[in-house]
């Protein structure tokens, strides 16, 4: 086995196993720091295939900006020692099958997919064409993903307000 094996192996992996401690913890603390493990092993993957401006962004952004929101927002609530309660028999049911019915998804698409090699043009690296890629909305632009990147960053403040105030309502209704 080579050593690019080996590393794939690897990081594949940590991503496999921290997913699954994620889903799985019922500590919401303990399920943001294996989060963040899932995301470093992402950042490694993308380091390990040369895509070094993915991997910075990843890092920033996700494992960086999203990860850190969470904490903060379960430590400046007092929400550390909160448990999540055991999922109904049908949720988990469901849950099971919207997996495996994704997994099976996954698979054909990945098993339907042709990866031959293609020849490709040479992109210029110089400062000028990077700064239009990153002002872009076309083919090498980067304008959209920081779009998106930002839309996900909101939707994980709302989350994050969501998870801290989602015990403050129950405390002020039982008093």
């Amino acid at each position: 086995m080579s050593l690019e094996q080996i590393m794939f192996t690897l990081f594949a992996v940590m991503i496999m196993v921290f997913s699954i401690l994620t889903i799985a913890s019922r500590r919401i603390l303990r399920a943001a720091t294996f989060l963040l493990f899932v995301l470093l092993s992402t950042a490694g993957l993308y380091f390990w295939l040369n895509y070094e401006f993915l991997a910075g962004v990843q890092v920033a952004l996700y494992a960086g900006g999203i990860v850190v929101l969470i904490i903060f927002s379960i430590l400046l609530t007092h929400h550390i020692n909160h448990r999540f309660d055991k999922p109904a028999l049908g949720n988990l049911i469901a849950g099971i099958g919207v997996a495996v019915l994704g997994s099976a998804l996954a698979i054909s698409t990945l098993l339907s997919f042709d990866f031959g090699t293609k020849a490709t043009e040479a992109i210029p690296v110089d400062v000028n064409a990077i700064g239009k890629q990153l002002v872009s909305t076309e083919h090498n632009g980067y304008a959209l993903p920081f779009e998106v990147i930002s839309i996900l960053l909101l939707a994980a403040l709302i989350g994050a307000i969501v998870v801290a105030r989602k015990e403050d309502v129950t405390e002020t209704e039982s008093k």
